[in-house]
């Protein structure tokens, strides 16, 4: 019996606006009722006093159920955090235990006022490094997690105390809180404020933009992007995740007047999410210039994987393999950073896939522009009939299809439907 082979231009459409891993991360406020867009991932502060209140009385699970919450609803949502030690205008983030063994807490009215650790104290050395190997242990191969911020550090945990640079940490804190932090996350994108110093020295470091677009790029040397590229850091977007945050309150401006601003720098500097401030935390979409800017940033944000064509085996004998070639092309400005499985799957009339097998594709290195694989199935023992021929991209943390394409095309229990294969 002959093996039919058929090739199918597939259908584009606009890109979905919830796509795990890109888009808006903001916060979770408790007196929020809701996003004013589609929210996929949630970003989370998080003081070391409240994940260790006693020595090594470490509270992980606890928070982790924090991270499901109803208004807004946030239980399909992926997390990027940021531990801190200083946050100013509120309490300390050091554990009492510390204070209570004498590490000094030197006062500063800057920025709302707080008290800063002597970040240099070997016993709070100790134990923050202490604490980072068991924050690691806890979320490294935590699926959910998406992202994690160095953190710690600084005002904000942004690695810097501004205009007090007398309290920061010295080079050498700072080298340890980065190789203990990278040991302790193998499996996890760690970004960094700026890549000043030893920051700037890695090519496996993300990096997150605190005052985006105002200062992403904007002719001082100071701004984001300079301080990248004289580091020799501007390219690190294909391997690791480039976030940033909105200018606080200012949404509507950034999204209508100044959208020109706007658009270069995303573009520019290959943004994948911005949070944790960010136009979801702005009721505007009344403005319909507002919305529709909104609307291109998250589908340019990160990874927008366009199917185009489609050569696949339409009609197979029993005992016979399907072969399928798929191209595509990424319209968005960055890869998708983990290596989550590709499959294939043949459906059954009930939508249910009654064979799957992986495709040998590394979505990480989907770079911007096309990309394309070719797979064969298992020998096919199914039933006679006609099954409907469907693509995934498996999250792990839900074990089952997250990611959707800009393609007109059903979709079914997360699998993208491309075709029907004939059993004869």
């Amino acid at each position: 019996m002959q093996v039919r082979r058929q090739v199918r231009q597939l259908p584009s459409a606009l890109g979905p606006l919830d796509n795990p891993l890109k888009g808006w991360a903001p916060y979770w406020f408790p007196w929020l009722t809701q996003y004013y867009q589609p929210v996929r991932m949630n970003f989370w502060y998080i003081s070391w006093r409240e994940l260790e209140p006693n020595p090594q009385d470490y509270r992980f699970a606890q928070w982790e159920q924090s991270w499901d919450r109803t208004q807004p609803d946030t239980r399909e949502n992926h997390v990027v955090f940021r531990v801190y030690l200083d946050y100013p205008g509120q309490p300390t983030g050091v554990p009492q235990w510390l204070i209570d063994m004498g590490v000094e807490m030197r006062p500063y009215t800057e920025h709302g006022g707080g008290l800063s650790p002597d970040y240099d104290d070997p016993r709070l050395v100790q134990a923050l490094v202490r604490f980072i190997r068991a924050l690691g242990a806890y979320f490294n191969n935590h699926p959910r997690v998406a992202f994690v911020q160095l953190g710690l550090l600084g005002f904000w945990g942004e690695w810097h105390t501004w205009p007090r640079p007398e309290l920061f940490a010295s080079d050498a804190t700072q080298r340890t809180v980065v190789d203990e932090m990278r040991a302790a996350f193998p499996n996890k994108i760690l970004q960094a404020r700026t890549a000043n110093g030893y920051l700037g020295v890695h090519p496996w470091l993300g990096y997150h933009d605190d005052m985006f677009p105002e200062d992403t790029d904007g002719g001082e040397p100071w701004h984001f992007l300079p301080t990248l590229r004289r580091a020799g850091r501007d390219q690190n977007w294909k391997v690791a995740c480039i976030g940033g945050e909105l200018v606080p309150g200012q949404a509507l401006r950034w999204l209508t007047t100044d959208w020109s601003i706007t658009r270069t720098m995303l573009e520019r500097g290959h943004f994948t999410y911005l949070g944790p401030y960010c136009p979801p935390l702005e009721n505007h979409n009344a403005n319909a210039t507002f919305l529709q800017n909104s609307q291109w940033m998250v589908r340019r944000m990160g990874y927008e994987y366009r199917l185009d064509r489609l050569q696949w085996t339409a009609q197979v004998p029993r005992g016979r393999r399907v072969e399928v070639t798929v191209s595509g092309e990424n319209q968005g400005v960055a890869p998708f950073y983990y290596p989550w499985q590709v499959k294939m799957a043949l459906l059954n009339s009930a939508n249910q896939p009654v064979l799957q097998w992986q495709v040998k594709a590394d979505i990480r290195k989907w770079l911007p522009g096309a990309f394309g694989f070719t797979t064969v199935s298992p020998v096919i023992t199914l039933a006679r009939g006609t099954y409907r021929l469907a693509l995934g991209i498996i999250d792990p943390w839900r074990n089952r299809p997250r990611i959707r394409f800009a393609n007109d095309l059903p979709v079914v229990n997360g699998w993208t439907v491309l075709e029907q294969v004939r059993v004869v």
